[in-house]
């Protein structure tokens, strides 16, 4: 009866790296998901205590629970007021040209991480998965890699402390004798059991979880962290990556590496509403970072689901229902100012402000952040990306 009732819960929600789903199109339940992946919630002691050891304020996706979950943050904090550094490490699968605000989320974390830490950053495009899960040429996966990257560096990384790389590109040598030591350390089961993999899958597929495991230990970049063995690594990401890493920690005491840490998001919801994440094959679906103003009123406008009311009169005597209304969820995650953003939720819930008007300044606050990614976008050249991927040390990258 149990294994019933826990398959019936399974089959409730899937979240994994390719597939994010609610039962019968509803929202994620993050406290289930929690519990099932067995990751910490953030809790606002530990808010405070990177607010104290960064003497700056946290950012926005700390303040308001986007980044909500997290494994052994604690311990690199611990590691780190005692004067130890760590490193971070991110990466993208390069699935398309244009990423979309759900993809821009974990970078504008990692890029607050970085300064405010003043650590160095790996960041992993994989080209090769991405050839792998959505039957695209290598030429094709690494030229989007490339694009990919240009986005990623108008984010504003300090290329002093920032190294990027593509799969098919770097791994060798030291990187690839971790992944060795690692798939020897997972049995085909066990992948089956935290990826799904079926007999249909090819073997490309079940080899490569390696090959994201092990930028979490040091030793796969040589030319950065030669002799330090002992460092720590930090995981800022999305949560459908947890499995990953669920592995990699498993893994890591086995063949002598700390266990990476995570700090964990929520799903950026569709402009449709919270089933799950945005999908960059419904273009409809997101907001991507090459729109223009006009394609951003317009999806906002036509798109966006809203919690208001059905009629005026029932909107001024009911209030918008805050829970479903997309437009105030954007604008937790953009809206700089936590009093507008108290005053809009207020005046919204209470019937006094208007649908319109909500869409209204989120138009505005996206249009901002878009225009001036563009803008940053469009200065970012091919010998930048060149001097952000090459294979180089980086003497200042703790200074």
């Amino acid at each position: 009866m149990e294994g019933t009732k826990a398959a019936e819960e399974e089959e409730e929600q899937v979240v994994n790296p390719w597939e994010v789903s609610a039962k019968d199109g509803g929202k994620i339940d993050y406290d289930k998901l929690i519990d099932k992946f067995g990751c910490q919630r953030l809790d606002q002691t530990l808010i405070d205590r990177v607010q104290r050891l960064t003497s700056r304020p946290p950012h926005v996706f700390l303040r308001r629970g986007v980044f909500f979950a997290h494994r052994d943050l604690n311990e690199v904090l611990d590691a780190y007021e005692r004067g130890d550094k760590f490193y971070l490490y991110t990466g993208r699968g390069p699935s398309s040209e244009a990423l979309h605000l759900g993809h821009f989320v974990p970078f504008m974390f990692t890029k607050y991480l970085q300064d405010a830490f003043k650590v160095p950053l790996v960041i992993q495009l994989t080209d090769d998965e991405k050839c792998m899960w959505k039957n695209l040429s290598v030429e094709e996966s690494q030229r989007l890699a490339r694009e990919n990257a240009k986005d990623i560096i108008a984010c504003g990384f300090d290329i002093s402390r920032t190294f990027i790389f593509s799969d098919f590109d770097y791994v060798g040598g030291a990187f690839y004798k971790n992944m060795v030591k690692v798939g020897k350390c997972v049995t085909y089961n066990k992948v089956v059991g935290i990826f799904g993999f079926t007999g249909e899958d090819h073997i490309g597929k079940v080899s490569f979880p390696p090959v994201q495991a092990v930028p979490s230990f040091p030793s796969s970049f040589p030319h950065l962290f030669s002799g330090k063995d002992d460092l720590r690594c930090l995981i800022p990401c999305a949560i459908d990556q947890d499995p990953y890493f669920r592995m990699t920690r498993d893994v890591a005491p086995r063949i002598g590496y700390h266990k990476p840490a995570l700090i964990e998001s929520l799903f950026f919801p569709a402009l449709q509403g919270e089933t799950g994440k945005m999908s960059a094959s419904d273009p409809n679906s997101a907001i991507y970072v090459t729109d223009s103003g006009k394609d951003i009123k317009n999806k906002i406008n036509k798109y966006a689901f809203s919690g208001g009311q059905d009629s005026i009169e029932n909107h001024r005597k009911y209030g918008a229902n805050l829970e479903v209304d997309i437009p105030i969820k954007y604008l937790g995650f953009f809206l700089e100012d936590d009093a507008e953003l108290e005053y809009i939720r207020t005046e919204y819930g209470a019937g006094r402000m208007l649908t319109g008007e909500v869409k209204k300044r989120l138009i505005e606050v996206l249009t901002e952040l878009v225009e001036r990614h563009q803008r940053a976008r469009a200065a970012v050249t091919d010998e930048m990306v060149d001097a952000f991927m090459a294979v180089r040390p980086l003497p200042n990258m703790f200074n």
